[in-house]
């Protein structure tokens, strides 16, 4: 039986098209964006012309961005944006309004209509969340100040990209089409309301047994398959009541980002995330029509040097606002100032009740246009403006490039992590160190540490550090969500390994027996026992009694916190199992007090009588007795 070989020949081109564009782009030091964007090119019809059915390919590879969306949901845990609630929604929103707004303002005042203008500005506006994060990754830039601004300014992109794409059915209503009554509107309405409560509600009640009954399988197979199934049934429904695709992934996304199989379906969808965004990279390079810009290549110039530029005022003077470093505004500025890959996603999305073909194809050549000149304007900065303004604070950070084989490795390398490594080093044992913070990166690198800069909530990183072979691995972060994150991940991934974690406090502590850690060590509380033992033999006792009593003081304290662990979720229980239990806890030392005070003086009677010399009928007898005190 013969089959149509097309299918092969077309996986043949992208693949090779990938592999060849890709590497040689990110060697170039242009990011692996450029080079999907550049391999579509090289392939579509203003290039080799080895692929003709590029609306077919770009329909298919959308859904690249909605699993982007839906890992995206993944990512906004109601903790997580309540406790970025103010970048996120502060500056995200002033960003995307204001750029909107100036971007509108001017496409207006050009001879564009409202509705052109709306959407060219909107999807003008957005950033690309890609690339943004890969330099500032490469530059260490995530923990300062200017990445921190710049990760919360790009989530709320990501974000507000699903009221956007919801927005252009309504924009993209033809003037001469059929009038559309008030029911007809409460009609959609309704059941756009219903589908969406029916998928917030299924998701709380159905998808979480749903996907533990499919664990039990013990199948990771049918466990990828069923991820994938989520997205695409969700996505489906969306686009039958004509919603966008992606609002319902990122929905989707956001009921399981408190899940417990939350980081199983990250590492499940991740792989076909990553192929499929580049294929719609490569349609959208293939989809460029060149023949708009060889035929107004001045106004493709002004359109993408004008966006920008104005862009570019706009973020530098909210840089200023939000107080960032100035050495760190430009490279912030030009981060955001560029387009982004939903910008692709909106302006395809459009109709051309919107947007005329030619309009559309014109606005993605001025994005994928700003994403390649970008690269070269950070050449500049790195080159003749950084320079200028002093010398930069951080270190060069080394990161891990091989794979390493230590048995322990030690996540946080703060006052806590160190003692630890250092102990180990002592005993001649190699251990792989992980730390996020520059400054403290840097200042042990100076007295001979060697450490690696990183994040260890990443699963990417945990692997070459080793810990898939490592037998031991240390949990030594100051934060308490982070170092849960990080035990959560290695539970996961690699339950051989032994977890010795480290308590910021009683709540803490708690959260990790919840996760049946064996090993934890409360920071401060040996060091506090050791402090009041000092102060027992600094008021005059003797240091064997000061020890009895701070090691009574510390079994009991481990008795009570174990008292109360099943009650921790319920405050009321918990203040009064806690109350009683220090109530006993003082009566009983009380008691003991009390015991050892008659007991030392009897001991001290019997020693006397000992050590008393016999008494002679000739000696004379004290008035008070021989034996008195």
């Amino acid at each position: 039986m013969e089959h149509s070989p097309a299918w092969l020949v077309n996986s043949l081109i992208y693949l090779g098209a990938a592999v060849l564009a890709v590497p040689l782009s990110k060697a170039l030091g242009l990011g692996s964006i450029i080079g999907y964007l550049a391999a579509g090119i090289a392939i579509g019809p203003w290039g080799l012309g080895l692929v003709t059915n590029v609306e077919d390919i770009l329909h298919f590879a959308e859904f690249g961005v909605v699993l982007m969306l839906f890992l995206v949901g993944l990512e906004l845990e109601p903790k997580r944006l309540w406790s970025m609630r103010r970048p996120i929604f502060g500056w995200g929103t002033a960003q995307v309004l204001s750029c909107a707004a100036v971007l509108f303002l001017v496409g207006w005042a050009a001879g564009a209509s409202w509705r052109v203008a709306l959407v060219a500005a909107l999807g003008l506006a957005l950033s690309s969340t890609a690339i943004a994060l890969q330099v500032l990754g490469e530059r260490n830039l995530l923990p300062t100040a200017s990445g921190q601004a710049g990760f919360s300014i790009l989530l709320f992109q990501d974000v507000a990209a699903i009221p956007i794409l919801a927005l252009l059915p309504v924009l993209a209503v033809s003037d001469s089409g059929p009038a559309i009554t008030g029911a007809d509107r409460a009609v959609e309405a309704i059941k756009t309301i219903a589908v969406i409560g029916g998928i917030v509600l299924g998701g709380r009640l159905a998808l979480r047994p749903l996907l533990r009954w499919i664990a039990r399988s013990n199948a990771p197979e049918i466990f990828t398959a069923a991820s994938l199934l989520l997205v695409v049934a969700i996505a489906a429904l969306m686009q039958f009541i004509g919603l966008s695709m992606a609002l319902g992934a990122f929905l989707a996304g956001v009921l399981l980002a408190e899940s417990e199989y939350r980081r199983e379906l990250e590492t499940d969808i991740e792989p076909f995330k990553g192929l499929l965004l580049g294929l719609f990279f490569i349609a959208v390079g293939m989809s460029i029509d060149f023949g708009v810009l060889i035929a107004r290549p001045g106004l493709m110039a002004l359109v993408v040097l004008g966006f920008m530029l104005f862009k570019l005022v706009v973020i530098y003077l909210m840089a200023a606002l939000m107080g960032l470093p100035v050495r760190e505004r430009p490279v912030f500025t030009l981060l955001l100032a560029q387009g982004g890959e939903f910008a692709f996603v909106v302006f395809q999305s459009a109709g051309p009740d919107v947007l005329p073909p030619g309009v559309a194809s014109f606005l993605i050549g001025a994005v994928a246009l700003s994403m390649l000149v970008s690269p070269l304007l950070l050449v500049v900065i790195d080159k003749w403006l950084l320079p200028r303004l002093g010398a930069p604070k951080a270190t060069d950070m080394e990161e891990i490039s091989e794979q390493q084989d230590a048995k322990v490795v030690i996540c946080g390398f703060g006052r806590y992590g160190q003692i630890v490594g250092r102990m180990l080093g002592s005993q001649g044992l190699k251990v792989t160190v992980l730390d996020h913070d520059p400054d403290t990166i840097e200042s042990l690198r100076q007295f001979g540490f060697r450490v690696f800069y990183g994040d260890a909530t990443r699963l990417d990183l945990l692997r070459t550090a080793g810990a898939a072979t490592a037998k031991v691995i240390v949990v030594a972060v100051d934060g308490v969500e982070q170092s849960l994150e990080i035990v959560d991940l290695v539970q996961e991934n690699f339950p051989d390994a032994r977890i010795i974690a480290r308590a910021r406090n009683v709540g803490h502590l708690y959260q990790l027996l919840d996760r049946k850690v064996e090993f934890i060590e409360r920071e401060m509380f040996e060091s506090s026992l050791r402090s009041a033992r000092s102060v027992l033999e600094g008021l005059g006792w003797p240091a064997h009694e000061a020890r009895e009593a701070a090691m009574r003081f510390r079994r009991r304290n481990i008795q009570l916190m174990l008292e109360t662990y099943p009650h921790y979720k319920d405050r009321a229980k918990l203040i009064a199992v806690a109350k009683e239990g220090r109530q006993q806890f003082e009566e009983q030392i009380a008691r003991e007090q009390q015991a050892r005070r008659k007991r030392n003086s009897l001991e001290w009677e019997r020693a006397a009588d000992d050590d008393a010399p016999a008494l002679s009928l000739s000696d004379p007898v004290p008035a008070d007795g021989p034996h008195s005190p």
